[in-house]
């Protein structure tokens, strides 16, 4: 398969996984972080239906207590992706190698309380990885899912192809010290797995340690923040 073929092949599985509309749609509203960054301590800012906010915009509200105030919203789509606005939406996807651990860790995720977006693949038949790494990295970065989770063999490939997509900070992790590291000083946001590394009771552990650990700030927001700025600085990921 050609480079043309592949790129509209992973751009048509994104689209179709997102509902994003077409490009002849109207534009989405973004907030960022300069929307939120100076208003008051402990403030309500008014969120159009439908926008998205973007991680660090997230961040940023957590921060300094901010809440988000959603106007009515239009009619629902059909299928529409649960916004991560006041939920705590876990897109999760995997390759053909972690589709059994994703299968397994499904109904896991909703025991502990989250929605969860599953992005595919659907069985073992041959992927590629980093289709459903973008899928899960675009959810997050769009702030339409509060974290995200990607199961491949090894769990390298998807943390490479989930770190290309702006806004993102994806971890490999296989045990509990990387998984509390990854949240504690990195901030990560997306979560890989290895399941050719280790088993579903492990996979568990260290899921509900990377879901229930909190960032650490203080010097650590200041490591965080200069990654944003490499990323602005090398055309933002790209």
């Amino acid at each position: 398969m050609d480079e043309k073929r592949v790129r509209e092949r992973v751009r048509s599985i994104v689209l179709r996984t997102l509902g994003r509309p077409s490009p002849a749609s109207p534009k989405r509203r973004i907030v960022n972080e300069l929307d939120v960054r100076d208003l008051a301590f402990g403030s309500t800012i008014d969120v159009p239906a439908g926008a998205l906010i973007t991680p660090l915009a997230r961040q940023v509200m957590m921060d300094r207590h901010v809440t988000a105030s959603t106007a009515p919203s239009r009619p629902a789509e059909a299928n529409p992706v649960p916004s991560a606005i006041g939920r705590k939406v876990v897109a999760l996807g995997s390759d053909h190698a972690g589709f059994a651990l994703k299968e397994d860790l499904k109904p896991y995720l909703a025991e502990l309380g989250f929605a969860v977006q599953d992005i595919g693949t659907s069985g073992p038949q041959s992927v590629d990885y980093p289709d459903f790494a973008l899928a899960a990295a675009e959810l997050v970065a769009t702030g339409r899912a509060w974290r995200g989770i990607v199961v491949d063999g090894a769990g390298i490939g998807s943390a490479v192809a989930a770190n290309k997509v702006p806004g993102v900070r994806a971890a490999l992790c296989y045990d509990l010290a990387t998984a509390v590291n990854s949240r504690e000083h990195n901030d990560a946001n997306v979560l890989t797995l290895g399941a050719g590394l280790i088993g579903p009771a492990l996979a568990r552990q260290i899921v509900k340690a990377w879901l229930e650990t909190d960032f650490a700030g203080g010097r650590h927001a200041r490591r965080v923040q200069k990654i944003v700025d490499i990323e602005r600085r090398y055309g933002k990921g790209g």
